[in-house]
């Protein structure tokens, strides 16, 4: 084989090997990620839909809140600090003064104790990655872990 043919074979197989790689023709993680990409964005357009169907009359559509009666969820620091309580007010609901983003928010919000762990896991999907949040997929086991010890969570 002449050195110019080495050349061409070695790019060749280099080629390939790139192509293949990079293709999702193998199996396991690139498989996995494909599926929960898939969950994800299930998860996503299902929490949507319950957001705009229980929350977004006082949270409303943009997560901005309603002035000093209902917090923003959008930009808040609240829920970026208390994921796990944000996840038993959804169901459970909270009264007493509650600060966000430096505002006092004095006003009760019912929970939905109607909601399954699933519709909560897809709620918080949503939540977590709109308005600039990245936090990926909430899976409805984290949330069922979450909602059995709510009791021990201190909501203020």
């Amino acid at each position: 084989m002449t050195s110019k043919n080495k050349k061409s074979y070695w790019l060749f197989v280099i080629g390939c090997w790139l192509l293949f790689s990079c293709t999702g023709n193998s199996t396991g993680s690139e498989s996995t990620s494909a599926a929960n990409s898939t969950k994800f964005k299930q998860y996503y357009i299902q929490g949507e839909q319950l957001y705009l169907t229980h929350c977004s009359n006082c949270h409303q559509e943009n997560g901005k809140g309603l002035g000093r009666l209902f917090p923003p969820l959008d930009k808040s620091d609240f829920a970026d600090a208390n994921f796990e309580k944000v996840i038993c007010i959804m169901k459970h609901g909270i009264s007493g003064e509650l600060v966000v983003n430096g505002k006092s928010f004095n006003k009760e919000m019912k929970g939905i104790p109607s909601l399954s762990d699933l519709e909560v896991a897809e709620i918080a999907t949503y939540i977590y990655n709109s308005w600039e949040r990245k936090h990926g997929i909430v899976e409805v086991q984290t949330v069922s872990a979450i909602l059995q010890k709510c009791d021990s969570v201190k909501i203020q």
